[in-house]
């Protein structure tokens, strides 16, 4: 395949992206990586919400089921052809393994017909990338906080496609507590709208849940001693025959979550002596979270910066962008490129 750097009309690079991780199935057309033409999602959230979670084998058949359409009704909405790509950027890991072999089975297909190169992304990296799109005036160094249903990292962008994780989740991901305690509350899934929503209405102080720090110079997470003091406090109210207040649990469990998101942030900020936060994943979607970061980045004096929420769920604009650093950048994949599950950011394969 050739791969050289000069784009076919001369004047910018057009990427068709697509990405299968989860439960979206989506692609995209992007101009110069920022500029997107279209962007298409596939949301299979009503077909898992009576499942309570993702199921890993109906999310991959929905993605076969899908992803011709939704590439077809992206190549039609931003009004070219398939024939007009100089690459295709593609998601190949972290996800779920079947679900990401849909996608990457799909691309290399493509990029093997059309004889163009096949650039291989990492979800999480994507994740940050979005934020170039929706700020075209945002550019390296910043700190990234990445929350989703699967991750939980503090970053330092040092430029881009280069990273230094500063910390990380050690056990749930912030979305999937989230999730975890909607779904022991009855709550419908997903969860962290839900718990969102009842948090705006509830009062954070009424019940006094751990925050966990874990040791005092450490930026990693930990959400799994709240998850259970979260279940217990329900456990225990039901045993008693007391009566559960959704909404206080649900503000008073964000209110914890928060407060030691948004602590870490702040402090990494700080100790790297960076003047942007930047939020990433489905949970910067999270208003709470939104709220509170953009009192203390105020009153600190540091540039907060979050992506629509659009661009905050798992989409193929996103994908794009990266998949345009990596390709200018020399970073191409061969026709050998697997699905990688549990692929780290900083990776390349």
């Amino acid at each position: 395949m050739s791969n050289k750097l000069s784009p076919k009309n001369g004047e910018y690079f057009l990427t068709l992206a697509i990405e299968s991780s989860c439960d979206e199935t989506s692609a995209a057309v992007l101009k110069n990586g920022r500029a997107v033409l279209s962007n298409i999602i596939s949301s299979q959230i009503d077909v898992h919400k009576k499942f309570g979670g993702v199921v890993p084998e109906v999310a991959s058949r929905k993605h076969v089921e899908n992803i011709d359409i939704v590439i077809e009704e992206a190549l039609k909405k931003a009004g070219v052809t398939l024939k007009d790509m100089d690459y295709i950027g593609v998601t190949y890991g972290p996800g779920l393994v079947g679900a990401l072999l849909v996608g990457l089975s799909t691309a290399k297909a493509m990029a093997y017909a059309l004889d163009i190169p096949l650039v291989g992304v990492n979800h999480i990296e994507g994740h940050i990338c979005a934020n170039y799109i929706e700020d075209k005036n945002l550019t390296p160094p910043f700190l990234c906080l990445i929350v989703s249903g699967g991750h939980t990292h503090l970053v330092h962008v040092k430029d881009y496609g280069e990273y230094d994780i500063l910390g990380r989740t050690r056990d749930d991901a912030v979305g999937e507590a989230f999730d975890k305690v909607a779904r022991a509350m009855g709550l419908a899934y997903p969860g962290g709208p839900v718990i969102d929503q009842l948090a705006k209405i509830g009062d954070e102080n009424s019940i006094k849940f751990p925050r966990s720090y874990l040791e005092p110079d450490s930026f990693d997470f930990s959400f799994s001693g709240l998850k259970s003091a979260v279940l217990n406090y329900l456990n225990s109210q039901k045993q008693k025959g007391l009566e559960i207040k959704v909404e206080d649990v649900a503000a008073s469990f964000q209110a914890a979550v928060i407060e030691v998101l948004v602590h870490k942030a702040i402090k990494a900020a700080k100790l790297k002596k960076l003047d942007t936060i930047v939020l990433a994943g489905g949970v910067a979607a999270n208003s709470g979270l939104r709220e509170a970061l953009e009192k203390e980045t105020k009153k600190e004096g540091f540039i907060l910066k979050y992506p629509s929420k659009t661009l905050c769920t798992d989409n193929a604009a996103m994908i794009g962008c990266a998949a345009y650093y990596n390709y200018i950048n020399g970073f191409t994949s061969d026709l050998y490129l697997n699905g990688i599950p549990n692929l780290k950011l900083g990776e390349r394969r």
